[in-house]
C-alpha cells in the first residue's frame, strides 16, 4: 500500500481508537491496556511526524500520563490505594513507572490462596513481562521525538524494578517470570514467555543507546548481561503469526544498533533471529490463512506478523546499504531474500482487514481496541520500528 493512502486510514482509526477508549475527548473512566497502548502511542508519534499535526503528538503524551495515572494505580475494585510501588501520591507522580505497570485486564488479579486456572487466567489483571517490555519502548520513543529525557529514566526506572522481580535464578538456571501479580511480589504464571529475554534484551540495549550518557542515570549493565545469560542457547523458533513478526522486528531493533555503533550484540544473535523466522514463516504461509473466513482469525496476531514482514524489508535495505558494519552479511542477505519471499503477505492480511465487511467479525468486534491500533502500526510502521531518531 502506498503511504499516501496509509496515512490518512492510519489517521482515522487512532482518532477513532482516541474516541473508542476515553483518551480524547478524556472521560472519567478511561479504558487502558498496556500492549494496545505502547504501539498506539508510537502510532500517534508517527502521525505527528508524517503530517505535522500537532493533535498527535499531544495524543501521545496524554496517552502516556493516563496508562500511568490508571495502570501504574492500583484498580478501583482493590482495597489497596495508591500508586502500585507504594511510593507516596508526589514521589509517585516523579516515578510513575517505579513499581511497574498493570496490564489492564477486566478481572482482579488471582488471589493469593486462589487455585490456579489456566483459561481465567488469561483474563486477570496482573504484569506481564512481554508488555512492559513494549511500554519501556514506547516511553523511549516519546523521549527522542520530544527531546525529553524523563521519558526515557522512566522507562529505565520500569526496567530496573520489572528486572528485578520477574528475573530469577533457581539453582543456578536464570528464568525469567511470565506474569507476577500487581504488585510484584509473587508470580502468577512462572513459566518463561518464549521470546521474553530477546525482549528484554533488545529493548534495554535501546534504553542505555538512546538516553542521556551524562548525569545520574540508571545502570542497566547488570540486567543486560543477565539477559544476555538467558538468551544463550535458546531456540527462538514459533509457527505463531505474532511472535514470528516479533522475532523480525527484534532483528530490524538489533541491526539498527548495531549500525548505529552504539552497543554490542551477541554475536550471531541476528542471524539466530533469521533463522527461527526462516523456520515459522513458512509453516504460516502454509496454513493459507488469507483463504479463511475473518471469523476463525485473530487480526493482532495476523498484523503483528504484517509489521514484522515491514521491519524485514527495513533489516535488508540496512544490510545492503552498510554491509560492512554486519559480520556475515552474506549469509544475512541471503536470510532476507528468503524472508521477503513472502512480504506480499503484508498488503493482503492489512487489505483484508481493512474491509468493513471482516470487522464485523466476532474475532474483530472481542478485541477491537488491540486490533485497530495493529492495523494502524502495519499501516505506518515506523513509528513503532524506529530507535533512537525521531
Amino acid at each position: 500500500m502506498r503511504e499516501h493512502d496509509a496515512l490518512p486510514m492510519a489517521r482515522e482509526i487512532m482518532l477513532e481508537f482516541a474516541a473508542q477508549t476515553g483518551l480524547s475527548p478524556a472521560v472519567a473512566n478511561p479504558r487502558r491496556y498496556l500492549w494496545t497502548d505502547a504501539f498506539a502511542v508510537c502510532n500517534f508519534l508517527e502521525l505527528y511526524r508524517l503530517s505535522g499535526d500537532d493533535i498527535f503528538q499531544d495524543l501521545a503524551l496524554a496517552l502516556v500520563a493516563q496508562v500511568h495515572n490508571i495502570l501504574g494505580r492500583h484498580r478501583p475494585d482493590d482495597p489497596r490505594r495508591g500508586w502500585i510501588s507504594g511510593r507516596a501520591e508526589a514521589e509517585g507522580r516523579l516515578h510513575p513507572t517505579a513499581g511497574g505497570l498493570r496490564i489492564g485486564k477486566k478481572l482482579n488479579e488471582r488471589g493469593a490462596a486462589e487455585p490456579f486456572a489456566a483459561d481465567l487466567e488469561w483474563e486477570r489483571d496482573g504484569q506481564y513481562y512481554h508488555y512492559l517490555t513494549k511500554w519501556m519502548h514506547a516511553l523511549n520513543r516519546v523521549s527522542t521525538a520530544t527531546s525529553e529525557p524523563r521519558y526515557n529514566l522512566w522507562a529505565k526506572e520500569l526496567a530496573k524494578a520489572v528486572h528485578a522481580a520477574f528475573v530469577v535464578d533457581p539453582g543456578g538456571h536464570r528464568h525469567i517470570h511470565w506474569k507476577m501479580s500487581i504488585d510484584l511480589s509473587r508470580p502468577l504464571v512462572p513459566s518463561m514467555g518464549q521470546h521474553d529475554p530477546l525482549d528484554g534484551l533488545v529493548t534495554l540495549q535501546q534504553l542505555r543507546a538512546c538516553g542521556p550518557q551524562a548525569g545520574e542515570q540508571p545502570d542497566l549493565s547488570r540486567e543486560i548481561r543477565e539477559l544476555e545469560s538467558v538468551c544463550q542457547g535458546r531456540d527462538w523458533a514459533t509457527d505463531d503469526a505474532l511472535g514470528i513478526g516479533g522475532l523480525l522486528c527484534s532483528a530490524w531493533q538489533t541491526a539498527r544498533l548495531i549500525a548505529e555503533g552504539s552497543v554490542v550484540m551477541p554475536p550471531g544473535l541476528l542471524q539466530e533471529m533469521l533463522d527461527a523466522a526462516l523456520v515459522g514463516l513458512p509453516a504460516v504461509a502454509g496454513m493459507n490463512i488469507p483463504a479463511l473466513p475473518a471469523d476463525y482469525r485473530l487480526a493482532f496476531r495476523e498484523l503483528g506478523l504484517a509489521i514484522g514482514l515491514h521491519a524485514a524489508e527495513r533489516l535488508q535495505g540496512l544490510v545492503a546499504e552498510k554491509p560492512a558494519l554486519f559480520a556475515g552479511h552474506d549469509r544475512l542477505s541471503a536470510q532476507l531474500v528468503q524472508l521477503l519471499r513472502y512480504k506480499a503477505f503484508a498488503g493482503v492480511l492489512e487489505q483484508f482487514w481493512l474491509a468493513g465487511q471482516n470487522q464485523k467479525a466476532k474475532t474483530w468486534i472481542d478485541h477491537r481496541e488491540i486490533n485497530m491500533v495493529m492495523l494502524a502500526t502495519s499501516l505506518v510502521p515506523d513509528g513503532f520500528l524506529r530507535i533512537c531518531g525521531k
